[in-house]
């Protein structure tokens, strides 16, 4: 009998044992681990990696959130370029340029003649010589019946 109650309690306090989650490596990782210096982050990725070869039921919850941190938080290389404030930014500058491009655009047009085959007279003449020379005779200016304006664009 007390063989039995000395090996029940040795078999309890083995399994209390394995049950008890160990002190996590790096408590509160979000706010710690980009504070410590690359050596100190080297060293505690290396103990999260001997900790995650362990049983999964057995490691504590703040090891499995700092080792995921570690691996794929927003630390060093991984912290976000773009500030608060960033998105108003670019899209000013954005319809700055687009404003400015129209305004270059709009003045290079105005400043350069009109093409002298743009005119009114050059089109009719253009379509002269298009019913002179029989230019699409199924379904354009030369076909018969043909009612459009031809190469004439401009009113």
């Amino acid at each position: 009998m007390i063989r039995n109650v000395v090996v029940r309690g040795s078999q309890l306090a083995g399994r209390r044992f394995q049950s008890t989650a160990s002190a996590p490596v790096l408590a509160q990782a979000e706010q710690t681990f980009a504070q410590l210096s690359k050596e100190e982050q080297h060293s505690v990725v290396e103990r999260l990696n001997q900790v995650m070869k362990a049983d999964w039921k057995t490691v504590s919850i703040e090891d499995k959130r700092a080792a995921y941190y570690a691996s794929y938080g927003a630390h060093n290389g991984r912290r976000p370029h773009v500030k608060p404030g960033d998105n108003m930014k670019v899209f000013i500058g954005v319809v700055a340029t687009i404003a400015l491009s129209l305004s270059i655009s709009t003045l290079v047009r105005s400043s350069v003649p009109k093409q002298r085959t743009l005119t009114k007279e050059w089109q009719e003449a253009s379509n002269a010589i298009a019913k002179e020379k029989n230019i699409n005779p199924i379904s354009g200016v030369s076909s018969e019946g043909y009612q459009g304006k031809g190469f004439v664009q401009s009113d």
